[in-house]
């Protein structure tokens, strides 16, 4: 999954990040309200994780201008103001888990899971296929044939986003922003590196290959035929 952690206490993000990343996730994360919003308004991300306390713009302000843009990325807002009221002020707002702090960050992950699939249930798309080939991006289960296929964390991202788009193009800047941060600095060709192990994993000992290169565009998925692009 991709999480956002909007949350201006150093050392509160930096112990979420890294638990969620250490737990096989993408995670970026804002330091205020306001580029909070900016990137969860790009509608990249699983879960939204945030504080309801936030310089520029609080959490419920950033919640409000989320549901009012229709972005629908299910929210757990964390706060040390968690009386009756303040819940009921959140969940009123838009947010969709409301966890109060001090919290363990077993919990944290444990609704974040919960949303994550609550929100993919929602979307009916906790499995894709396309031709023999099937992705539970839930549970980074992925077979072909019958046969299941062993994947790390960053080509199940890449394959979810290929699966997704079935079809369609998907460019190099589309990969690296499904499976890496924003902080990462992408050198050489990792894109390619990344894509010409999962084709090993997806697509050797099978006489149709799955996964096509568009030249000068990027990548596509498609149980058709390949043609020359």
């Amino acid at each position: 999954m991709r999480l956002l952690v909007i949350e201006d206490d150093d050392p509160t993000a930096s112990y979420l990040v890294r638990g969620l990343t250490e737990s096989g996730h993408v995670v970026d994360r804002a330091r205020n309200g306001e580029d909070g919003l900016a990137l969860a308004l790009e509608g990249l991300y699983t879960v939204i994780i945030l504080d309801r306390r936030l310089p520029i713009l609080d959490g419920i302000g950033v919640v409000v201008s989320l549901r009012k843009a229709d972005i629908v990325t299910p929210v757990l807002m964390v706060s040390a103001i968690a009386g009756m009221t303040d819940r009921v002020d959140g969940m009123r707002a838009g947010c969709d888990d409301y966890l109060a702090k001090p919290y363990a960050f077993a919990e944290v992950l444990a609704r974040v899971e919960a949303l994550a699939r609550r929100a993919d249930r929602g979307r009916r798309q906790s499995q894709l296929v396309v031709g023999d080939l099937m992705l539970d991006p839930a549970i980074r289960q992925a077979m072909r044939g019958g046969q299941e296929i062993h994947l790390q964390h960053r080509e199940c991202l890449l394959l979810e986003l290929l699966m997704r788009h079935a079809g369609q193009v998907v460019t190099r800047s589309m990969l690296l922003e499904a499976a890496w941060d924003y902080d990462f600095d992408p050198r050489g060709n990792i894109i390619d590196m990344h894509i010409h192990r999962l084709r090993q994993r997806i697509d050797d000992g099978h006489a149709h290959k799955l996964i096509q290169t568009v030249r000068g565009a990027g990548y596509m998925i498609s149980a058709e035929a390949a043609t020359e692009r």
